[in-house]
């Protein structure tokens, strides 16, 4: 764990700020190029990036916010909700922040949206797993205590107070980029547009789902305890999944 990467000055630099940014763009880069095989141009994906910025970040600082609140905003000063290099990013809200922008943005320009859906569905996958590593430096998303081997251990002043606990950040990120590697090859070899975009919300669900169990820093958890928020989304999206993959089918 190692929050700052630097400092200019007096403004320090999170390793979390830049593994996302870099997430980002790794993902935008990749999506350009693989729009290609679909007739679209590589342009529309970077000047689709602003908006899928903007969307992303504000809906993950959003539904973190909401959903953690009473435990670490209603104590503090009201722009505490704006220092998002301090982490605080819950992915779900800024898929459907991004699902959003993009759905404007496609109508503004009269593009396919199921087509550069697909291409951008790898991609998100690359960038989640830039995004985990980063919350394995920040020290958030950590993992429940155990005894295995690879466990690894926060400092004692951290929330988990230097027990050893599971690396769920590195979980997800490695399964995040087979998830990436997954869903390109599909790409090339889709059968209807909106397949592999289908396909990614159907498969992340069953990725964070299988995550989430070995997840320590949730307050609240639901049906007994057996089940954390994320495992509730997870459930919602994998029908969103299932549904858009029925839709589409018809659709052809």
């Amino acid at each position: 764990m190692e929050q700052i990467a630097f400092h200019l000055g007096t403004l320090a630099v999170h390793w979390y700020g830049i593994l996302v940014a870099c997430g980002f763009l790794a993902g935008l880069w990749t999506a350009s190029r693989r729009c290609l095989n679909d007739g679209l141009a590589g342009e529309v994906v970077v000047d689709l990036g602003p908006w899928l910025m903007v969307g992303a970040i504000a809906g993950a600082r959003l539904l973190y916010v909401v959903s953690y609140w009473r435990e670490e905003f209603a104590p503090k000063p009201v722009w505490e909700i704006l220092m998002i290099q301090h982490g605080g990013l819950v992915f779900y809200g800024g898929l459907i922040g991004a699902s959003l922008a993009c759905v404007f943005y496609v109508r503004l320009k009269l593009l396919p949206l199921w087509k550069l859906a697909d291409a951008l569905a790898p991609s998100i996958s690359l960038g989640q797993a830039f995004g985990r590593f980063g919350c394995l430096m920040n020290g958030c998303c950590y993992g429940l205590p155990t005894q295995v081997v690879w466990a690894i251990h926060y400092p004692v002043d951290h929330p988990t107070q230097g027990v050893g606990v599971h690396p769920a950040p590195v979980y997800e990120a490695l399964l995040d980029l087979g998830l990436y590697l997954g869903l390109a090859w599909q790409y090339r070899r889709k059968g209807f547009d909106g397949q592999v975009f289908a396909l990614y919300l159907i498969a992340y669900s069953l990725v964070r789902g299988f995550v989430e169990c070995f997840r320590g820093d949730y307050p609240v958890r639901y049906l007994g305890g057996y089940l954390t928020p994320g495992q509730l989304v997870s459930a919602g999206v994998l029908a969103a999944g299932l549904l858009l993959w029925r839709a589409r089918v018809a659709a052809r």
